[in-house]
């Protein structure tokens, strides 16, 4: 009875203890243990604060098809994961996640279904968490564990993953979305500013994601968007998705519609470093690959807390490369062993070869704006958000 009477008074009246201990448990369980009292809230918030590492969830089996394996994936690892999310950014597979379209008459069944699934997801995060969501054809991902793990290039078949972005020190991430007024054929650019993608001296990295290609004016209205963002300065990357299903934040819960559009991220933060290269129609096999990604390497971005991205053409993957599946993925990750990789195969690229370091050295020399907007390419994406204290995964 000492001993537990001891104990009781080293865990109610000692932080550094308390602290050490609290250290072990997953978040959910953390914020639970926060309620005990003010020493605990107090060294929950403190615990809290030092985790600043990306968390994510990988969804790779298919299940039983009354939930999208992401959404089973998500309700089990949020009980786990040590981050509290403040931007989630998920992607899963168009077919399985929106349900199987058997006839035309099911169009608004399939919809409904789409957002119920978005919902379901959105319903497991945190209420003031900014989540944005896409659907694409096909999904690029690196299963849970580790880092290091393979990435895989899932072109066919239900698969997702949901990356889990803690606040960290020194870096800003919001979401912003701008859709196309029928009304109107110029684009006010000064909704750039208002989505802190002008006048931010500290912006760094724009993911940019078309939905609705198909729609007349769409490619237009892409280039009003991406144009004017395309500076030295700023690493822009992403591509064209089936359609976002999810984007919330404080101020905003905007639902799919009928238009064409953009959404996206942006990262700001002056200890941000980003590199992105180009694999064009004439990489076509392992050696060309391989070379893409020596180019990357040699950008020389940090590799701890530093997160991956692969934004590919439907028309590449195995059907491109012909004897070999998983081509690029494998080529990243020979360079690249510890950083996980993340993706979608989609219906066109935005990127170019281009580095944003701290020093700002960058490699081109002229005033030529760079090729943003291709097809039947891939565009590899390194961000790095600074040096971190936290040692979780």
């Amino acid at each position: 009875m000492e001993s537990a009477a001891k104990g009781g008074y080293v865990l109610a009246n000692l932080a550094e203890v308390v602290e050490r201990v609290l250290g072990f448990l997953p978040t959910k369980a953390l914020l639970r243990a926060a309620c005990v009292c003010r020493l605990w809230r107090e060294c929950a918030r403190r615990t809290l604060r030092t985790r600043q590492r990306i968390a994510w969830v990988s969804a790779l089996e298919p299940g039983p098809a009354e939930n999208h394996a992401l959404v089973r994936a998500l309700a089990r690892e949020l009980e786990k994961v040590h981050v509290l999310p403040q931007t989630v950014l998920y992607i899963a597979d168009a077919e399985t996640f929106s349900g199987h379209e058997e006839c035309h008459e099911q169009k608004k069944a399939r919809k409904r279904n789409s957002k119920e699934t978005a919902l379901a997801l959105e319903k497991l995060l945190p209420k003031r968490c900014q989540v944005l969501g896409l659907v694409t054809p096909g999904i690029v991902v690196t299963p849970m564990g580790s880092s290091s793990n393979q990435p895989q290039e899932i072109e066919e078949g239900e698969a997702g993953f949901a990356l889990l972005f803690p606040k960290i020190d020194g870096v800003k991430i919001h979401t912003f979305h701008f859709s196309k007024d029928m009304k109107n054929r110029v684009f006010d650019e000064s909704k750039f500013a208002e989505a802190g993608l002008k006048n931010n001296p500290d912006l760094r990295v724009v993911l940019l994601f078309g939905y609705n290609s198909w729609k007349t004016g769409a490619t237009r209205f892409l280039h009003q968007i991406v144009n004017p963002l395309n500076e030295k300065s700023i690493i822009l990357a992403g591509g064209q998705v089936e359609s976002f299903t999810s984007l919330t934040s404080e101020n905003n819960h905007a639902q799919p519609g009928d238009a064409c559009g953009v959404v996206g991220l942006a990262f700001s933060g002056p200890q941000i470093q980003s590199a992105t290269v180009l694999l064009d129609q004439d990489v076509a096999d392992e050696r060309t690959a391989e070379a893409a990604m020596q180019r990357l390497k040699a950008a020389n971005i940090p590799e701890h807390n530093t997160i991956g991205f692969m934004f590919a053409c439907v028309g590449r993957g195995y059907r491109h490369y012909k004897t070999k599946r998983n081509m690029e993925a494998d080529a990243f990750r020979k360079f690249f062993p510890n950083v996980p990789l993340f993706g979608f195969f989609g219906h066109g690229e935005i990127g170019c070869d281009r580095i944003v370091t701290g020093n700002f050295v960058l490699r081109e020399c002229n005033d030529i704006k760079d090729d943003l907007l291709h097809g039947y390419t891939t565009v590899m994406t390194l961000i790095h958000l600074g040096s971190t204290k936290a040692n979780q995964a």
